[in-house]
């Protein structure tokens, strides 16, 4: 497809940039782990023990939300803290909602 239109190779982009982050989003022990990095930094082993999960798994689920750009990390001597990627949220702030940009994703409990 040839997009001679500067502003809808923006859109396209920009859709396929929002895609990727729900992809990612798509399984229901990832959003459990970006509402928990809501509140703060969170290693693995904390996350682990939060949500009764396997290291491992866990530590999968982080790895497919670190390469879609979601979280970031940074180590504190042996340990590495996994916290949401701001930079993702364009600058908007962190609450009860992600907001990317091209959509927002509401984290409030549902009852």
């Amino acid at each position: 497809m040839n997009e001679t239109n500067p502003f809808q190779k923006q859109q396209r982009e920009d859709a396929e940039l929002c895609a990727g982050y729900l992809k990612a989003l798509g399984d229901s022990n990832r959003l459990q782990m970006i509402k928990a990095l809501q509140s703060s930094p969170l290693t693995v082993t904390d996350l682990s023990l939060l949500l009764d999960s396997e290291i491992a798994n866990v530590s999968h689920h982080l790895r497919v939300l670190f390469h879609a750009g979601l979280v970031t990390t940074q180590r504190d001597g042996k340990y590495i803290y996994y916290q949401i990627n701001h930079d993702v949220l364009r600058g908007k702030p962190l609450g009860q909602s992600l907001d990317f940009g091209c959509c927002r994703l509401d984290m409030r409990s549902a009852h």
